[in-house]
């Protein structure tokens, strides 16, 4: 059906206007009785967050997100825009999306005086209602608000005192539609200042004209809350202003942190069947977990879900790389492969006193090191859990652990395996099943893995939760992973050390 083409033809078709905030209401509410989903994409929040947005936009609130880097906010701001009706009526031309019934502009209300009801309308998507700005130090109020354009007034021949030479800043553009500041700390104390009459009269005055131009917005801010007094401060009459201070969050369970993950990160790769078993994934989000209960990450920085995305893209990369190398079209990861992921974590964490001290890459291996142990027994049993004794029937001697006493007596002979990030299948399947009892125990714990591509994986997952659990040694030298009897290691280190003194 086509629009109405003029301000008669809008007339008589009977249109109806409302504000912003109340079309974004209205059309909230027609979502929720219909079931559709709010913010699609958005995960983890359903309980948290996205009621506390709904009840704003009910309340018709201007909002203020709060959070850590990394928790979605200008994702949601974005979201707000589909609350938006698709399509609105204007005056044709204008710089601030005039309502033709109530033109605000001097240029739109000049052309409705003259035209009458053969003003041309022009309908503007919901994507241009919508406006943006990164709050930096150096954003002025001609930025936002507006200010004298001299060109203007030289071109059209004006004085300066003529309404026509104004020319409107990103907010006034934004009439009628949806305007986000991220980073609101980041704006000068006075910048802010220049923000009071929008939120409370919904009004804008520039460079001391006797005029003030009403606005039809929804205000939204992102705002991290610990950077207040790294790089600036809300100044409290604003945050009085601000209807609704909404605190967004991490994920909260491993289940909605790995859907995050997979959702954002590139892991299909065309051409090649990737297969990441299950306590990859979760190897990888308790890392970011881990992360945000170090006391050698800065807590007040925050922990991006970024990090647990860039890692598992890594993570995914080298095993396609081996992929690539061996002429294999299946990619599945290894424990071997963990290493490449730290690229993606050390750019991302940022390190107390005590951190950098140990260094950006020690802080890295040690949080894959705890997620590892955290994960592993949630599919073994804990390697250092007391079990009830057992002794060899007729002699006094203590049974080995039923678990994992082969594997450990394995080491303890003298063995040891070494793994290649780069070996081929066959080769590394070989080198993994040199260890007694090593496949079996993976078989057990893992019946549904394919023997053939999955289950070696397993089995290296099984070694290297031996080693953070300290029942046996482990080596990285050039992305060559070698494991050895604990005890042999140590001794061994020792006469190194001891023959270099």
């Amino acid at each position: 059906m086509a629009h109405p083409a003029t301000l008669g033809q809008l007339r008589a078709s009977g249109y109806r206007v409302r504000t912003v905030k109340d079309e974004m209401r209205e059309n909230l509410i027609g979502k929720l009785q219909r079931g559709e989903a709010l913010f699609p994409g958005i995960i983890g929040y359903d309980q948290t967050v996205i009621p506390a947005i709904t009840n704003a936009v009910l309340a018709r609130h201007d909002i203020i997100l709060l959070g850590l880097r990394g928790q979605a906010k200008t994702r949601i701001v974005r979201h707000l825009l589909s609350l938006l009706d698709e399509d609105l009526p204007v005056v044709q031309g204008s710089e601030v999306n005039d309502n033709p019934f109530a033109p605000v502009s001097k240029y739109a209300v000049d052309r409705v005086r003259e035209m009458g009801d053969n003003t041309p309308i022009e309908w503007i998507p919901r994507s241009r209602r919508y406006g943006e700005k990164l709050a930096t130090p150096d954003v002025t109020i001609a930025d936002l608000i507006g200010d004298i354009d001299p060109i203007k007034a030289a071109a059209q021949r004006l004085h300066y005192a003529h309404e026509g030479v104004i020319h409107f800043g990103i907010i006034p553009r934004t009439n009628r539609g949806i305007f986000a500041i991220n980073e609101l700390p980041d704006l000068q104390p006075r910048i802010q200042v220049g923000l009071f009459n929008i939120l409370e009269e919904k009004d804008i005055q520039i460079r001391g004209f006797n005029i003030r131009i009403p606005l039809d917005l929804m205000l939204v801010f992102t705002a991290n809350p610990e950077d207040y007094t790294n790089r600036g401060n809300i100044i409290t009459p604003l945050k009085d202003r601000i209807d609704s201070q909404i605190l967004t969050h991490y994920p909260r369970t491993l289940e909605d942190a790995i859907a995050i993950t997979e959702q954002e990160a590139h892991i299909s790769r065309s051409g090649r069947d990737i297969r990441i078993p299950r306590f990859f994934r979760e190897i990888v989000e308790q890392i970011a977990f881990e992360a945000r209960k170090s006391e050698f990450v800065d807590q007040k920085s925050g922990v991006s879900a970024r990090l647990t995305i860039s890692a598992m893209e890594n993570l995914v990369s080298n095993a396609e790389r081996r992929s690539i190398l061996v002429n294999d079209a299946v990619v599945v990861p290894r424990m071997c492969d963990l290493p490449h992921i730290l690229p993606g974590l050390t750019g991302k964490v940022e390190l107390v006193f005590e951190g950098e001290q140990e260094g950006s890459v020690k802080v890295g291996k040690a949080l894959v090191g705890k997620a590892v142990r955290e994960t592993f027994t949630r599919y073994f049993p804990d390697p250092l859990k007391k079990r009830p004794k057992m002794q060899a029937q007729g002699q006094n001697q203590e049974r080995e652990d039923p678990e994992y006493g082969r594997i450990v007596r394995w080491f303890e002979s003298g063995k040891r395996i070494e793994l290649s990030d780069e070996m081929p299948l066959d080769a590394y399947t070989r080198e993994l099943e040199r260890v007694a009892g090593l496949r079996d125990l993976s078989r057990r714990y893992f019946p549904s893995a394919d023997p053939l591509r999955e289950l070696p994986s397993v089995m290296e997952f099984v070694l290297d939760g031996l080693h953070q659990n300290s029942k046996i040694a482990k080596d990285e030298v050039d992305h060559v992973t070698s494991y050895k009897d604990l005890v042999g290691s140590i001794f061994s280190a020792r006469e190194q050390a001891f023959e270099e003194d």
